[in-house]
Order: C-alpha cells, then structure tokens, then sequence
C-alpha cells in the first residue's frame, strides 16, 4: 500500500514489546516483500535470519528439505534462550500473510495453554507411515505443519537444540518426530492448532476459507471451524491465491481509515447521494444492507436518502440507520409515517442532491435489487455519462430494468437486441429509451437540463416511465444502459408474503439464487463435490448445509408458531406408524412449510443422496424440527426410524447453547457428540442403523428431521 496510508497506521499500532518474529529468507523475492508489507501493516517485530546466503535447504527435486532453516533458528535462538518471558514467532516468509496484529495473536497463543503451538494441516508429510503414531483428534486438523509455530523462547531452544542434521534434510519430518515422541511432547509442552485460530495452512483447505469484507478490512474465515486465522500460510499448490490476498487485501485494509492524512485524500473525491427506495414488501432487505456497505467507495463521501414506505420493514430501516448511520457522511429517512408517496420521495431524493453544492452523482437504488458488484459506483461514474444505468434483470428471466424501444404511443415494445442485451450475448454502452431500479445521474445535470422540481410526474404514467419521459425530453435521449460487467439481478416480489416471522425462508421457488445465498452453507458445493463429506460412523455421512442464519430462523420460526407437540403416541401427528418413537416437535406442515422444505430437500439433499447411496432417490415423507430440553424431553430410546434413510440436521451449537445431545449408534457402539450447527448426518433408517438420542444435560438442543423413502 502506499507509503503514507501505511505511516497513518501504523503511528497508531505500538509494538508487542514481548513478541518476536523470525522467519528466514536467502532472497528478497516478491513473496518475501509481501509478507514485510503485511508485518509492516500490523506492526510485527520481525528478524530476518540467512539473508544473502547461499540456500542449501533443498529444490524442487527435493522438496521435504529445509533443515537450514532450523540450522538457522538454532543460531539465533541462542541469545534469547534465557528471556522467558519472550514469545517467539517462526514463519515462512515467501508464502505467508498476517491477517490480524500481535495483540490478537499473543491472545490466541496463551489462550491455547502450551508452551509452543504448531500450525497443523489435514495432510501428512513427509512420511505417511507416521499417521498411526499421531494422537487421536476429536475436531480439528491431526497432522503438524512446520511452516508456522509460535513458543517461549526456552521452549524452543529445547525443540531446536537436538538438531544435528544436513541443510537439505527435512525441517518437518524433524519437527513431526519430535512431536510424536510423548516424552518430548509434553517436557517442551507442544500442542498443535487444531481449529485453525493462529495459524491457517491453505494447502488441502481452500473450500474452507472464505474472505469476509468489514467496512476498511478484510479477514480471512475458516468456514470449518469459525475461526479468524492470525496468520495465512500458502503452502502447496496455494501460492496464486496467496498472491490474490497480498495484492488485493492491503487495498481494502488503506481505503477507509481514521487518520488525518487518508481524510485529506479523500476530499478529492466526488460526493454521492444514493436515494434508496423500499416501495413494497421486499425479500432479503438485510442482504440488501449489507450489499451497500460493501461498495467499494468511501463512506465518507456518500450520502444516503432512506424512503422505506412500508410499516413492515420499520425495524430492519431502524436497524441499519442505528447500527451504521454514522459511518456515512449525512444520512436522512422518509418513514411510513411519513405517508410520502413514491413520485413524491423519488423528485425529494434528487432535490436534495440538486440543492448540495457538494453533491456530485445522485445514485437511485430500489431495494429489490441485488447489486453484487461492489465496484459499480466507480464503474458508473467512469462512463461520465449524464444518466447512466447498469444492466439487471430477473435470474434466468428476460425481465429486466431497461426497454430497448417504445411502442407509438410510448410503452414497452421489444428491440431486435433485447434478448441478446439482457443474455449478454451483447455488451456494450448504448442509448435506450427507458430504465427503472438502479441509474446515476450528474448532479450538474440536475442543476441545468433537469433542473425542474417535479421529475417523476407526467399525465397518467407510473412514476419511472414519468422520469424517463421527462429525461427524453430533456437530455436529448442521452441515457445510457451498461451491461459490459456484471452488476447483479432484480428480485421477484409478485409472491413475497409477510405473515410469518421470517418470511425470507419461502422464497426457495420465487427467488432462489438469493435464497441459497442467505440459506445455504458456503461449503455446500465443496461437499456436492465430496471434498467436505466426513463419515464419522459406518455408512452416516455428515456435510455442511445450513448457514447460521438459517439455523436459527427455522428455530424462531418453531418456537413462534409455538405448538409443540405433547410427545406421547395420542398425537394425531405420528398415526400412520411414521415417528416410531414420539419427540416433542413441530412438523413442517404445521407452519406451511412442507412445500418449500421438500424443494430444498430435492434442490440440495438428493444432489449428495444420489451420489452417496446409488439408486434411492429423494422421496419425501416427513419433515420436522424436534426440540430437547433436560426438563422436557432430554433424550430419546434406542429406535429405528421410519425411513429408508434420515437426514438429521443441527439447528443450534453445543456448548454454547446446550450441552450433551448427540446421536449414538447402537449397533456399531459409535457416538457423535459434538453436532456441528448447520451440518446434517444422512444415515440409514431401517434394519441397520438402530440409534439414541443422547441426553441434553443444559440448555435446548433443535434438530431438523427429515424421513425420507425411494
């Protein structure tokens, strides 16, 4: 990042004054200058052992080498061997990235209550015939990596100083034997990171980390575990994403900052109100929200106007105004109380952008749009087009946000490109004569050729088709339509209910791209793939499904309908022989779910059904979430389900808001303790499968439960 924005940060960031990082490199490549970049922007400690001198830890043909880099640490460990207060840190350099400062990682290193903690990877290397030799893990990552560990000073000096080896010989097998020898584990007091908290290695692990966009930073997340990783380590095949981080995330961690000399660099650019309009009942708002605060374009430069006409979406409006209002330069809200219509608020919108000075681009956004690319206020403003608009259009629909002609008397008549606009079979900028739902206009343009108060009447017409009618006449036709990048979609709202607590949920058929965003796991398609897929007991699979916002909807969706059945075999609900064993629970049909739940169950369970049990398709036959409670109903009889195969998915988190729970299964004395929120157990319901529920010993544990049959 440039040098200034980094000098403003880093005048705030005080050293960790008993924190040291060694790493070692013999050349100052690429790699190496971006991993000092990333130390210089979290303020890290660093020394730099071997520079300059020749390498002779091993090449490509032979590449479980390394032993100079221990040679090297032994060396320098000696002048500290007796501070043992001081922490260590040892890296890689050419394929490493910080994602967080030393504060942050000391926590996480005390909090792991060893001595020294090694990072730790799915993958065995060098010498695959060690794995027998490895402790058992419950949860987590069992083999060590050497690329990153962290430890008192006299701690690692103990780990180092048997090392009599050659420069080429392997740093990690010696590390791994150290390691598994239990007499030298527990004298240094080595433990490995399991989960993933300090360190993440991304060789094996790319489906489980994704980046996570917060206002001036990024972090990486590990999906699997829900950890922040301190330190981003590209081993393997890794090193292009690598490169992606290090060139990508320094420019949103300088973009939005505090201090006096980034403030300054922003005055030069140009000032945007963005008129958001909630006209209807809208599905999805909260994405909505968050979408916006993802533009890539300075807060501090962006106004925004708030006409929310509906009482239903009060709360959410109120939310994001309370919650992050002050992040922007002015903010102002026009409420249903209010009692504004749309052509109304829409020429009060503009106004305000007319009657600002300051105010440069006027940005018009309907909440049923998906605006995905957070570069599309500077893609727009780049056009320097008086009104502009980017192309969205319904998924998998031809409806879009733009006519390509008019009929005579002035309505929609279809171009001879349309389809092959709307398709992207055609890209480029033109002249069209109608838009709607997202545009920019100069705001130069609104003080001379639309400097007319009342924009958005004419005659009879709707109040879009009255701006553009207006503009036409105005502008000389000079609006433009850019469907060159891909900006995002329109939703479809002709079905959107409001009757239930969170109605989001129903919008599997009518808007489902957005529906498996919001809904559905971000390791889903990885475990279609059969990359995430465990198998923790005979022929039960386990894979991620549900996003934490799905949990707990459907959870708050029970509990608000709230008739939970009684449990005992007077239920109307289990006549038919379907629950052998009655639960306290509530069905799917109970909340007018079934539909939406069989969808998802033939959308996104019978994909992975078909590959992991060859021959039985999904047919639905009873679906419902099932509540257990130590004074309720704790735990359930040994039984066999009334499927041919159960899917059983984990609608809260054990540990934190319950504890006991799990499945055990009889016949192969095998147990799962530790459900995992979001993820599902598929397993046989018949004949061999006979299983428990084990006791919930505090709190309420939620499962969803499907039956389902060939």
């Amino acid at each position: 990042p440039p040098l200034p924005l980094i000098m403003c940060l880093l005048c705030f960031l005080p050293y960790a004054e008993n924190l040291l990082v060694l790493t070692v490199a013999t050349k100052q490549t690429e790699g190496f200058r971006r991993f000092r970049r990333s130390a210089q922007f979290f303020n890290y400690k660093v020394q730099v052992l071997g520079l300059d001198e020749e390498w002779k830890g091993g090449d490509d043909k032979k590449p479980a080498g390394g032993g100079q880099k221990v040679r090297l640490l032994k060396t320098a460990l000696k002048q500290y061997a007796d501070d043992a207060d001081l922490i260590i840190l040892f890296i890689e350099s050419y394929d490493v990235l910080f994602a967080s400062g030393p504060t942050e990682l000391l926590k996480k290193f005390k909090q792991a209550k060893s001595k020294v903690v090694f990072s730790a990877e799915n993958y065995i290397y060098p010498d695959r015939k060690l794995e027998a030799k490895y402790p058992q893990v419950r949860d987590g990552k069992r083999f060590l990596g050497s690329g990153g560990f962290i430890g008192y000073a006299p701690n690692l000096k103990k780990l180092v100083e048997e090392w009599k080896g050659q420069d080429d010989d392997s740093d990690q097998l010696f590390y791994t034997n150290v390691f598994l020898d239990p007499e030298k584990r527990e004298n240094i007091n080595i433990s490995l990171d399991h989960r993933s908290r300090i360190f993440q290695n991304l060789n094996g692990a790319l489906d489980e980390v994704v980046l996570k966009f917060e206002n001036a930073r990024v972090r990486a997340r590990n999906l699997l575990y829900d950890t922040l990783p301190v330190v981003i380590h590209g081993n393997g095949p890794t090193k292009l994403q690598l490169n992606y981080l290090g060139n990508y995330i320094p420019q949103i961690w300088t973009f939005e900052t505090g201090c006096t000399v980034c403030d300054e660099g922003l005055q030069s650019l140009t000032v945007i109100l963005i008129g958001i309009f909630i006209e209807q009942p809208t599905p999805f708002l909260s994405q909505f929200f968050s979408r916006l605060r993802k533009l890539h374009y300075p807060k501090q430069r962006i106004q925004l106007f708030i006409h929310n006409h509906e009482e239903h979406h009060l709360m959410q409006v109120d939310s994001f105004v309370k919650e992050h209002g002050k992040e922007y330069l002015a903010i102002k809200v026009i409420g249903p109380d209010d009692e504004m219509e749309n052509a109304e608020a829409r020429n009060l919108g503009m106004d305000l952008c007319r009657k600002d000075p300051d105010c440069d681009y006027y940005f018009s956004l309907d909440a049923e749009v998906v605006l995905k690319n957070t570069e599309t206020l500077r893609i727009l403003i780049e056009q320097n087009k008086l009104v502009i608009a980017p192309l969205v259009s319904r998924h998998e629909k031809l409806w879009s946000n733009f006519w390509g002609a008019l009929s005579p008397d002035g309505y929609y008549a279809r171009s001879e490109d349309y389809v092959d606009i709307v398709q992207r079979r055609r890209v480029g900028l033109w002249n069209v004569p109608y838009i709607s739902s997202v545009y920019m206009v100069k705001a130069s343009t609104l003080r001379s050729e639309l400097d007319q108060g009342d924009l958005f009447h004419s005659g009879k017409l709707d109040a879009d088709m009255a701006f553009c009618h207006n503009v036409r006449n105005q502008v000389n036709s000079h609006r433009n339509m850019r469907p060159g990048n891909k900006f995002g979609h329109i939703l479809s709202l002709e079905n959107y209910q409001t009757n239930h607590l969170h109605n989001d949920l129903w919008q599997i058929f009518s808007n489902p791209e957005d529906w498996r965003e919001k809904y559905i796991h971000e390791n889903y398609t990885a475990a279609l793939k059969g990359k995430l897929v465990e198998m923790p007991c005979p022929d039960v699979y386990w894979f991620p499904i549900f996003t934490d916002t799905a949990c707990d909807e459907l959870v708050e969706e029970m509990e608000h309908y709230g008739k939970w059945s009684t449990g005992d075999n007077t239920d109307s609900r289990i006549q038919g022989g379907y629950e052998n064993v009655p639960t306290i629970d509530i069905h799917m049909n109970q909340i007018g779910f079934e539909r939406e739940w069989y969808k998802f169950l033939l959308d996104y369970i019978a994909p992975i059904t078909e590959k992991l049990y060859p021959g039985y398709y999904t047919k639905f036959e009873l679906a419902f979430v099932v509540r257990y409670k130590p004074d309720e109903q704790p735990s359930l009889m040994p039984h066999h389900d009334a499927s041919t195969f159960t899917i059983n998915i984990a609608l809260n988190r054990v540990g934190i808001d319950y504890e006991g729970g799990g499945c055990r299964f009889l016949r192969y004395n095998c147990s799962i303790r530790a459900p995992r929120k979001g993820w599902t157990l598929m397993h046989p319901g018949r004949l061999t499968h006979y299983h428990e529920g084990l006791p919930t010993t505090k709190g309420t544990r939620y499962i969803a439960v499907s039956f389902l049959d060939p």
